[in-house]
């Protein structure tokens, strides 16, 4: 027998000692199977999901609101307290954001959007602001990045525009029990992957949907930019039912690049019912200056 093969014989005999002898072995929470798990195709959930979309034409939503701003790269986290307010939202891109000022109960905030020009009216500040639909240069104060596409492209999850693909795969998330807090059930979900038409050998990641296989519903999207950062984080919860149509009445709303998050708690919500024209009209008092934001 060779040097090498001897010394490599050695080793081998070696293991079981090894290991008997470096294993330590610790306790983890134990998990068990989701009892119900729904299969279905990539076809079905596009399908699903575009139906779902235009389906809803309309929403007046009673809220409430708090926000977040800061985190590890401020050093420091502010919290908000808690604005009640109303959501009016007419598809296409037409959008309504009145918040309240806590038991004053007066006006704290009004936006309003028609998909390209902006304005944001803030009462208590006697500051007005206006400007498009996208923000071009983006200001330090995150939450002066908040445009109406925020609210749009979280509260509702798009179906496939005709630039578009979809490719789908599976994972398991890890969650808690909702009848034993301590237990933990792992819960398959379909990753719904929404990309570019290819150019040559490669795509752009649009937006991933993550869908629940226990009821079929989306838990969570992430939108990616052009470069591929996340730039805004959706996740629902709590799903009721509102005219017949299953909806999140939670949504965490999480910006990572501007270092602030949404927290919008639906009270209240009526589906596809009419809305007028002068509900997404704002006006700002002749007496306010209006700052021109990028």
């Amino acid at each position: 027998m060779s040097l090498k093969r001897a010394f490599a014989a050695g080793l081998i005999s070696l293991v079981p000692a090894l290991t008997g002898c470096l294993t330590h072995t610790r306790i983890v929470p134990r998990t068990h199977l989701a009892e119900l798990v729904i299969g279905t195709s990539l076809d079905q959930l596009v399908k699903q999901i575009d139906t779902q979309y235009d389906d809803l034409k309309t929403m007046k939503a009673t809220v409430e609101i708090s926000a977040t701003t800061g985190g590890g790269l401020q050093g420091k986290v502010t919290e908000s307290p808690n604005f009640s307010g109303y959501i009016f939202m007419r598809k296409p891109e037409d959008l309504r954001v009145i918040l309240l000022v806590p038991v004053l109960r007066n006006q704290a905030m009004d936006m309003v959007s028609d998909g390209e020009t902006w304005k944001l009216w803030i009462p208590p500040r006697n500051r007005a602001m206006e400007g498009t639909s996208q923000v071009t240069k983006p200001s330090k104060n995150g939450l002066e990045n908040l445009r109406p596409a925020v609210f749009f492209d979280s509260l509702l999850i798009r179906g496939l525009e005709p630039d578009e693909i979809a490719s789908l795969t599976s994972d398991i998330r890890i969650v808690p029990d909702p009848k034993k807090k301590k237990d933990l059930i792992e819960e398959p979900d379909y990753e719904l992957q929404i990309l570019s038409q290819p150019q040559g050998q490669t795509a752009h990641t649009h937006r991933v949907v993550h869908i629940s296989r226990t009821n079929l519903l989306p838990y969570q999207q992430d939108l990616y930019d052009a470069d591929g950062n996340v730039v805004t984080q959706a996740v629902y919860s709590d799903y009721r039912e509102y005219n017949g149509v299953s909806f999140p009445s939670k949504i965490v709303i999480t910006r990572p690049l501007d270092q602030y998050s949404l927290t919008v708690t639906i009270t209240r919500m009526t589906l596809n019912q009419p809305l007028a024209n002068d509900q997404f009209d704002m006006k700002i008092p002749d007496n306010v200056p209006i700052q021109k934001m990028p």
